[in-house]
């Protein structure tokens, strides 16, 4: 576990020295320092363009793959309650767009987790909790 982090490129060495020094999402002072950041840098340490738009491809390609599936499996449920219940389209939308905005929003720390601290784990939502 080095803090060294010169073999990532520039935007995951400045998500994961963000992390270092206030902790995952789910902490007082990470949000303190995130809010205290410029637009430009709070969105790329907060959020991942590329996980809004493709989040299962992408958690795969980082090698996120047991919370894609724990995700996948919670968007496949959400889906069929819909369908059972009978819901109009625009709920499923909706359901589908939020499930790919948590995805963005929990992908760096996710990928901090896995590269730093070697946690790969089942729970995608591990960025949201309290963390240390």
């Amino acid at each position: 576990m080095s803090n060294s982090y010169e073999n990532y490129k520039p935007k995951w060495q400045e998500r994961f020295s963000f992390f270092d020094q206030h902790g995952g999402p789910g902490r007082s002072e990470h949000q303190q320092a995130l809010k205290a950041l410029p637009l430009g840098r709070r969105l790329t340490v907060h959020l991942n363009f590329v996980s809004l738009l493709f989040w299962p491809i992408h958690f795969l390609v980082l090698g996120l793959w047991r919370a894609m599936l724990s995700l996948l499996g919670i968007a496949i449920l959400l889906g069929t309650l819909v369908a059972i219940l009978g819901l109009p389209e625009v709920v499923s939308r909706g359901l589908g767009m939020a499930v790919s905005v948590l995805a963005a929003m929990s992908v760096n720390y996710l990928y901090y987790l896995k590269q730093v601290r070697g946690q790969n784990g089942w729970n995608p939502f591990a960025a949201l909790k309290k963390s240390a």
